[in-house]
């Protein structure tokens, strides 16, 4: 097999002082990062979802196949089918189909069924793995790929200053027909994005210190 082509690595460089202070910069506005069910109805800057979305498909993929569509709702109206179409999944999420371990776990976050974030945030990133179809090819590790890149998109977000939340309603197959999407694209997530409304409330909850999640060999 002949050697693929090849170019020449320009990377960034920074003195050990200027990583040091690049990275604990990230992780301080990182750590500011909530997820946010109140939104305002502002609308965003001209470009700044384009942005994030250019950051986001720059994440490393399986085979460099880049197994993922993100698709922009911010017409009201598509909104609008969009909640209505969740909150009837997860009416039966929390209704019937969830178990008590389940609805324990999340009753510290004070969810339910209602989904008015779905239309009150100016825009909706629905976020799509690409599977094998008639004009895609085959993806390898698809889960994983999109997963980073969805991190890499929730970053970019917070880093510009605007809210997201992660939402997943089960099962997702409504998604398709709403963003107008082939069946070989499969909804991993949906997020809505803009800025918390006034007077917003986040659960009191609170994050693993670092020495329970880092580990030094």
């Amino acid at each position: 097999m002949p050697e693929p082509p090849m170019v020449p690595l320009r990377p960034r460089r920074l003195t050990p002082a200027a990583m040091l202070s690049a990275a604990q910069g990230f992780a301080d506005v990182m750590a500011s990062r909530r997820s946010v069910r109140d939104f305002s109805p502002q609308p965003l800057p001209q470009g700044l979802i384009e942005a994030a979305v250019r950051a986001a498909a720059s994440a490393p993929s399986g085979a460099n196949i880049q197994p993922w569509r993100f698709v922009v709702l911010t017409d009201p109206e598509r909104r609008r089918r969009l909640r209505i179409a969740a909150e009837a999944e997860e009416r039966e999420f929390y209704d019937r189909r969830a178990s008590d371990e389940w609805l324990n776990a999340l009753a510290p976050i004070g969810t339910d069924w209602h989904k008015p974030f779905l239309e009150t945030a100016p825009a909706v990133i629905v976020v799509f793995e690409v599977h094998q179809g008639p004009h895609t090819p085959k993806p390898y590790y698809a889960k994983e790929s999109v997963g980073i890149a969805v991190g890499m998109l929730l970053g970019a977000l917070h880093h510009a200053g605007v809210a997201t939340l992660t939402h997943t309603p089960s099962p997702m197959r409504f998604l398709n027909e709403i963003c107008d999407r082939p069946a070989e694209e499969r909804a991993f997530v949906v997020i809505p994005v803009g800025y918390p409304a006034d007077g917003a409330r986040v659960p009191d909850i609170h994050r693993k210190p670092l020495s329970e999640v880092l580990v030094n060999c």
